[in-house]
């Protein structure tokens, strides 16, 4: 698949799953709902074997698959892409992630304008930009910035932006009205007690405007 091609299906609910021993679990839960951009995030150590599994689900059913952190794991593991925060190998020099990574995507963290346009400069894919509300899924999340915040920062970009940070179907609608293209999820569908029903609502939302 083109770089153009996965680009052009970063837009909708974009779920992140942990590494765990329920992770291939819930990630098939969100992709039989419909999901199609799923993110694998593993701070201790991608496992192999998940990892595997995960992009195959992905690619079974026509999906993004990105890895989190790690961009020579995204290109080793034939994945879509890799997002990379702050302290990952690769942050600070874009322009080298994306010529070795060629045709796959990068996405960026980040906080404010001033690094969305540091992202474009760096060639990157898409912003994700957050914590939008207060979050309990990412420690060293920082400040949560609001729905203003991230209506600011999305105008002033030309990425797509992906929304992320305590996301929940009681804010979504907010989150879309404020010119996102994609809102990324954790515990929203990791934390459900039925994972797939959990994504099927958030679609429903974002895709059909139904109110939770």
């Amino acid at each position: 698949m083109t770089r153009a091609r996965r680009a052009s299906l970063l837009h909708g609910i974009y779920v992140i799953v942990n590494e765990s021993p329920r992770v291939v679990e819930i990630a098939r839960a969100a992709l039989d709902a419909g999901i199609r951009i799923l993110q694998y995030r593993a701070k201790r150590g991608i496992d192999p074997a998940h990892l595997h599994a995960l992009r195959a689900l992905a690619a079974e059913r026509e999906a993004l698959f990105l890895v989190d952190d790690d961009w020579r794991a995204a290109l080793a593991f034939g994945c879509d892409g890799v997002h990379l925060g702050p302290d990952d190998d690769g942050f600070a020099n874009l322009s080298q992630v994306r010529a070795a990574l060629g045709e796959l995507l990068v996405g960026v963290s980040c906080a404010d304008a001033s690094e969305t346009r540091a992202a474009e400069k760096g060639d990157a894919d898409y912003a994700g930009v957050g914590p939008v509300f207060a979050t309990t899924s990412k420690s060293d999340a920082g400040a949560a910035i609001g729905i203003p915040g991230l209506r600011s920062i999305a105008a002033a970009t030309r990425l797509p932006v992906a929304a992320i940070g305590g996301i929940t179907k009681e804010n979504l609608c907010d989150v879309k009205g404020s010119g996102v293209a994609m809102a990324a999820t954790i515990s929203a569908v990791a934390g459900a007690a039925d994972p797939a029903d959990a994504a099927r609502r958030l679609l429903r939302i974002w895709n059909d405007g139904e109110r939770p």
